[in-house]
């Protein structure tokens, strides 16, 4: 049996694509998730990468609370799996 992720590597253009899309703004989204608005400016800018899985899931349920539901892998880096 494997240990849990330490970390996932998201796919910050990614993240701010699918939000700039949906015209939410970057204030919105970190309230939404419960993450502050600077962490989530330097996931999108890709000056922070990793994300432990309990705040990923709060980001995909930030965006799910504002009516943008997403896949639970959606929001990876390339090669990241929720299940590895």
């Amino acid at each position: 049996m494997k240990a849990p992720r330490a970390t996932y590597e998201v796919d910050g253009a990614a993240i701010r694509k699918i939000r700039m899309s949906r015209g939410i703004p970057i204030a919105d989204l970190a309230r939404s998730a419960g993450i502050s608005r600077s962490y989530l400016c330097r996931l999108e800018i890709g000056a922070r990468k990793r994300m432990r899985p309990e705040t990923y899931a709060r980001l995909l349920a930030g965006f799910e609370s504002l009516g943008v539901p997403l896949e639970a892998q959606q929001l990876l880096a390339l090669g990241e799996t929720d299940s590895e």
